[in-house]
């Protein structure tokens, strides 16, 4: 595994859980609006964190913690995921994956394994935008396969958006809302500027104009709502 990021304390990755953060390297996309860009265009080699030192912290915390986020980067680049998964839950802890869900293949193969506990799907636009949204010259296999296999896979789950002016309207949003129609939780987010993005010449929606988004949006998925905004 290439871990490039270790958050060892947070009650806000893993929802409703006291949980570590583990960020892999290495990403397929090219979001502008990534805050991130470290872990994905920037990438130090002689950063790389020991997997011994995430597992011996583990085990410190063993009864104090509920469980690890693997998030990124995109984890499913990752090849040997499903080992370190395995050995999270042999300590007992549950696992929670961030996904982009252009791997559809691997994430069904975790999900099979039963190596996952819940799953938390970025989905960037709607399909025709993901190339602009996405850094990409094409729009990427394996979204929607993954958007099924993930409301399908009776885990605890979410979709999320980060929402970006120059790249979301009300119209993106509310098609990009049909291919997770009745979804179990969906959350619009509010773009900000790390300081390590990969774009530039980005903005955020104001509060009130992310919130307009939302009555159109939950005629087709009611669980929508914002999250920290």
């Amino acid at each position: 595994m290439l871990i490039h990021g270790f958050q060892k304390t947070t009650l806000l990755d893993f929802p409703e859980k006291v949980a570590c953060t583990v960020f892999t390297g290495g990403c397929n996309f090219r979001c502008p609006f990534c805050h991130n860009a470290s872990l994905v265009t920037h990438i130090d080699p002689a950063q790389t964190i020991p997997e011994e030192e995430i597992f011996s912290y583990l085990k410190k915390r063993k009864g104090i913690l509920d469980g690890v986020c693997v998030t990124g980067g995109e984890p499913l680049l990752q090849p040997d995921l499903a080992r370190f998964c395995r050995k999270i839950h042999d300590l007992g802890l549950l696992v929670k994956l961030d996904t982009n869900g252009s791997f559809p293949e691997r994430l069904n193969g975790l999900l099979s394994e039963g190596l996952v506990d819940y799953i938390a799907m970025d989905i960037k636009n709607a399909l025709p935008l993901y190339p602009i949204t996405c850094g990409l010259d094409h729009v990427p296999d394996g979204i929607e396969e993954s958007i099924r296999l993930i409301m399908s896979s009776g885990l605890p789950y979410e979709f999320r958006t980060t929402v970006v002016r120059e790249l979301h309207t009300k119209e993106s949003l509310t098609e990009l809302a049909t291919i997770i129609r009745g979804a179990e939780r969906y959350f619009l987010q509010s773009f900000t500027d790390s300081g390590d993005l990969i774009g530039t010449g980005l903005s955020a929606y104001s509060e009130e104009e992310t919130r307009a988004f939302l009555p159109e949006i939950q005629t087709l998925v009611p669980s929508a709502r914002l999250r920290g905004i």
